[in-house]
């Protein structure tokens, strides 16, 4: 069985050496055989393909002949027996056209690429004229194609030509308007040029005439300012021949004043005596009171602000408030918003000065000192409507004075020698009051003792 097999592969090997192409295929008649190749390609087993298209057995017959086109047209080129194999699946597929073929003569009607195609793989005799035949008639088809391309596309370029013409014209005709109305344009900006060029002459000959009245001006002021001059100096001598007379009255004054005290002297004598007299007779005791008694200041044995900042206390800790709180007749001044801003920024004004308010109201009942808290009147929209809680005593800096002021005002107003304590973190604050006689302490230490309250 396979002798005879192998006979027919000889003979056939044979007759295609007999009849060789001399060019290679066209086109078309190539993409047609790697079509009939690739649709009888599922037709075969894996065994009976050759090796270099065994990888794409599993390829949809699309894909393979995308992918193994190249490969295929040279297997069946090159493998005599592939090629049998596929010739037997085209004349299973296309039996009519298989038969004509291999009998001579292809059906009249059949296309000749398909035809051209079929050939290539039976190789029946005569195969390559056939071949050559489908070239031609491809060639011819393709010919009359172009040509039909080249007529439709002429017909098309003459239809653009022609729209391209009249657009021209209309695009031509719109420059001209285009270029007419910009030759008036240009006219009338001459124009106006020239009328701004006038304008411009007219406003430097305006602007010469302001210069010379500007340094006659000049001029003039400085006429006024050489006899202002003369004037102040004049007055000067005056004030000096013033001031003069003044101290000379004033020589007079000191001299009169030494007879009028001459004359108090012995009035005063006068008035002793008769006060030496009416004690003894009224038997008045020596009075225990002395001026220096009615002076507010640290007896012995009693603590001071001093005292209170000499002893080992921090500066944040609670005791050190209640003890300056609680020396004789202690004032508290505190710089309201300074505390709130530093214990409660994220309340309104109105409820971080009632929250601090109501502390301190808390704190006056609790040690009895004296509570003033300053509070800023720039801030302030509008008059405040607020009752003073008891103990506490509550102001505002009127307009252009800052709480800060207010505070030193209060500190200095204090006697020498009372315990007046201010409560702020501002640094010039702290400077002013302590050298007024007031301690400065920082309002977290206050913050701290309200929240003992």
């Amino acid at each position: 069985m396979e002798q005879p097999a192998g006979g027919a592969a000889s003979a056939e090997a044979a007759d295609d050496a007999v009849e060789v192409l001399d060019r290679p295929l066209p086109e078309g008649v190539r993409r047609r055989v790697v079509a009939l190749v690739s649709d009888a390609f599922g037709g075969l087993t894996v065994t009976e393909l050759p090796a270099q298209l065994r990888q794409y057995a599993r390829f949809t017959p699309t894909r393979r002949a995308k992918f193994a086109g190249n490969a295929m047209a040279a297997a069946l080129e090159g493998d005599a027996a592939f090629r049998r194999r596929i010739g037997e699946r085209l004349r299973e597929t296309q039996p009519e056209l298989s038969a004509a073929l291999e009998a001579g003569s292809p059906p009249a009607a059949a296309d000749p690429v398909d035809v051209a195609a079929a050939a290539y793989v039976l190789r029946p005799a005569g195969w390559v004229k056939l071949l050559a035949a489908a070239g031609e008639e491809a060639q011819r088809a393709d010919a009359e194609r172009a040509d039909d391309e080249i007529r439709r596309e002429l017909g098309r370029l003459s239809e653009e030509l022609a729209q391209a013409r009249a657009q021209t014209r209309s695009e031509t005709e719109r420059l001209r308007s285009d270029l007419d109305a910009a030759r008036k344009e240009a006219e009338s900006l001459q124009r106006k040029l020239r009328s701004a060029a006038n304008e411009v002459k007219r406003g430097e000959a305006a602007l010469r005439r302001g210069r010379a009245e500007s340094d006659a001006v000049r001029a003039e002021a400085a006429a006024q300012v050489s006899a202002a001059e003369s004037e102040t100096r004049r007055l000067r001598a005056r004030l000096g021949e013033a001031e003069a007379s003044v101290e000379a009255g004033r020589r007079a004054a000191r001299e009169g004043r030494s007879v009028e005290d001459m004359r108090l002297r012995l009035l005063l004598d006068t008035v002793l005596e008769a006060a030496g007299g009416l004690r003894r007779e009224l038997a008045l005791p020596p009075s225990s009171m002395r001026p220096a008694d009615t002076v507010d200041a640290v007896e012995p044995g009693r603590m001071s602000p001093k005292d209170i900042a000499a002893r080992a206390l921090s500066d944040t800790d609670p005791a050190l408030l209640d003890q300056l709180l609680a020396l004789p007749q202690a004032h508290l001044i505190v710089d309201g918003y300074n505390v709130t801003k530093t214990g409660y920024p994220q309340l309104p004004l109105e409820k971080q000065r009632l929250r601090l308010l109501g502390g301190l109201s808390m704190l006056a009942a609790q040690t009895g000192a004296e509570m003033t808290c300053v509070f800023d009147g720039a801030e302030l929209a509008a008059p405040v409507l607020l009752a003073p809680p008891r103990g506490v005593r509550v102001l505002f800096s009127r307009a252009g004075v800052t709480a800060d002021e207010l505070i030193r005002q209060l500190a200095r107003a204090e006697p020498s020698g009372r315990p007046v304590v201010v409560v702020s973190t501002d640094r010039e604050v702290a400077d002013g009051v302590a050298k007024a006689g007031a301690r400065p302490v920082a309002s977290l230490l206050l913050l701290k003792r309200l929240s003992r309250v």
